[in-house]
């Protein structure tokens, strides 16, 4: 369960706001703690043999490539623990939508700071990967099912943190925002 992110996205749009005026959301922390606790809660009470870990710093790379062994070095020195290509900019979008977010991180194999045992195969490596997304997948599947058939408030309207992001968030003069652009972001503020 990913708590953290350190986002080296740059070609992805990254706010609604772009051409609303000057709009800063706080990210210190970007995911719904509340709906992180309910997940991590149950995925504790499923008796599935999965491991569920409470918190994550997840880096988010720019794809399609991956990191050379010195990114995958510096990411890790940096405290990342997950890598991948996905999350950024959605994390921060669901900030600024005021909408309560929460990230299941799957994890199928060791970024390249691992070096793999010399001399295997690599169509036996990509099978391995495979083989454990499958298991992570079923997993989540699992997870989610469970998440929503509990009783577990997921879409809290009081959840202050989220819902109320953008109270603050606004920095330019209301006089200054076209009547046209504060139609088109209306639903970001309901």
């Amino acid at each position: 369960m990913v708590d953290q992110f350190i986002d080296k996205t740059f070609k992805r749009t990254n706010t609604f706001f772009a051409e609303y005026g000057a709009v800063h959301v706080e990210m210190a922390n970007p995911v719904c703690n509340r709906l992180r606790e309910k997940i991590i809660h149950t995925g504790r009470d499923i008796n599935s043999g999965h491991k569920v870990h409470s918190k994550g710093t997840y880096v988010c790379m720019e794809g399609p490539s991956f990191s050379t062994r010195a990114e995958s070095l510096m990411h890790k020195s940096w405290g990342g623990d997950l890598i991948g290509m996905t999350a950024m900019p959605e994390a921060r979008l669901c900030r600024e939508a005021q909408m309560c977010y929460s990230l299941i991180a799957l994890v199928s194999d060791y970024d390249c700071w691992m070096p793999h045992t010399p001399g295997t195969d690599k169509k036996v490596l990509l099978k391995e990967i495979i083989a454990n997304m499958n298991i992570a997948c079923n997993n989540c599947v699992s997870l989610i099912e469970s998440v929503l058939s509990s009783d577990h408030v997921l879409n809290d309207h009081n959840c202050i943190h989220c819902r109320k992001s953008l109270e603050l968030a606004v920095w330019t003069d209301k006089d200054v925002i076209s009547k046209e652009q504060e139609e088109k972001m209306k639903v970001l503020f309901e």
